[in-house]
């Protein structure tokens, strides 16, 4: 089977590399041309453990090419961002409305589209109808009729950031079809690699399913990030609390942090909050509350510097180091990163302050060039003031090192009982 798979980022490019690794002649496209050349010579431009090896294999056996430009395939993929805009949260489109614009010239029949972006409701059929509009010459696939030129599915990927390779696999896939035909051939796509289980639904119940995955997990740290605040106000140590709350035996509380990030858990709520506003409220106040974490940081930070002050230091000479900028431990993502938001915004606060520490990038995002140094671990923790934002393993022995700098702990790395 020939596939073309439509965006070669954390998801596309694993994805392209697990159906080429299992014998499938994948092309991957990306508007990107420094992203391609790179996987054209065996290397990736993403951090993910195990998948370089494995692009390299497949690349130098010629299962796996990339390009900017799509061509003719059996079955194409659309792995492409779906942020959010605006004030209501609503979806931004844009990129999946360019990819299947781009691929519906190469369209023929007897081929698959299968939408993987995280979607509102009713993207699926959106997309459709856009290819419909360029390419009249054929029947896609539609609700209540098996009889089509080209199939249609919308199927989610549910993987984790430093573990896509095994989770690709291994995980149960939900497989979303406008009509029962186009369910059949997208099982047929994802049987290629996949040994999970293939659940098979129609679009709108595959679209909502996502959406309701991260929610439920957005609810749940929204309860663990508002027991910090209140933890905070009463002077009890949150990460104790939670600790002996969980051996209830039917509790188990996630752990604080700064916020929410990722392309995931922090957008996809929104997207059932835009479309049924007056029926998603506890989904909504879970955002906002994790959407408010941040603020509470900086707000612990503003006490830390205040505290140096009181003690007779001038507030342009204390020093703040932020490390990690990711969104999670042990990745390079930023996207939708609080704490890549707390430390610009701390910059702009103490200008000429802050420090950072990620050792999982080499160069800085531009929101913070020229406006934040990126500096080893080593040479950050001479700040007076350090505020760990992500529980890298490169940070964990750091407390034992400093234990004469104010410490800010969002994470509860430094701070959970031992």
């Amino acid at each position: 089977m020939n596939i073309s798979v439509f965006g070669l980022g954390y998801i596309g490019l694993p994805t392209a590399t697990m159906f080429a690794a299992h014998g499938a002649h994948v092309i991957g496209v990306d508007i990107k041309k420094d992203a391609v050349d790179t996987i054209n010579h065996g290397h990736i431009h993403i951090v993910e453990p195990g998948l370089e090896e494995v692009v390299k294999n497949v690349v130098d056996n010629g299962h796996l090419r990339a390009t900017v430009t799509p061509e003719k395939a059996d079955a194409f993929l659309i792995a492409v961002p779906t942020p959010f805009m605006g004030d209501n949260h609503e979806a931004d489109l844009s990129y999946i409305k360019a990819a299947a614009t781009a691929i519906a010239p190469v369209l023929e029949k007897g081929n698959i589209v299968i939408l993987e972006s995280t979607s509102p409701v009713g993207a699926t059929e959106t997309m459709v109808g856009w290819l419909k509009e360029i390419r009249p010459d054929l029947v896609f696939a539609s609700e209540g009729s098996e009889e089509c030129d080209i199939y249609v599915a919308y199927c989610p990927e549910r993987v984790l950031p430093g573990k896509v390779m095994h989770e690709l696999i291994e995980n149960d896939r939900i497989i979303g079809g406008i009509n029962k035909a186009s369910a059949e051939r997208a099982r047929e796509v994802y049987h290629i690699f996949v040994k999970g289980e293939l659940l098979m639904t129609n679009a709108r119940t595959a679209e909502m399913s996502k959406l309701t995955e991260n929610a439920f997990r957005d609810v749940n740290i929204a309860f663990a990030n508002e027991l910090s605040l209140i933890c905070d106000r009463l002077n009890i140590n949150v990460w104790e609390l939670i600790e002996l709350a969980n051996h209830h035996p039917r509790v188990n509380i996630l752990q604080p942090g700064p916020g929410v990030g990722g392309h995931c858990i922090a957008v996809d709520p929104w997207f059932i909050v835009s479309k049924t506003p007056d029926l998603a409220r506890l989904v909504n106040t879970a955002r906002l509350i994790n959407d408010g974490k941040p603020e509470w940081v900086k707000g612990k930070v503003r006490e830390a510097v205040l505290s140096l002050v009181k003690k007779g230091r001038d507030v342009k000479e204390i020093r703040i180091a932020c490390l990690g900028l990711a969104f999670k431990p042990d990745i390079d993502d930023l996207r939708e990163s609080p704490a890549l938001h707390i430390t610009r915004d701390l910059a702009k606060e103490f200008p000429g302050q802050i420090v950072a520490v990620e050792p999982n990038i080499h160069e800085l995002p531009n929101s913070l060039k020229g406006i934040v140094p990126l500096m080893t671990l080593k040479d950050a923790l001479q700040a007076d003031i350090i505020v760990l934002l992500v529980a890298h393993k490169e940070f964990r022995s750091v407390y034992l090192e400093r234990k004469d700098a104010l410490i800010v702990d969002t994470t509860g790395q430094w701070s959970t009982v031992k």
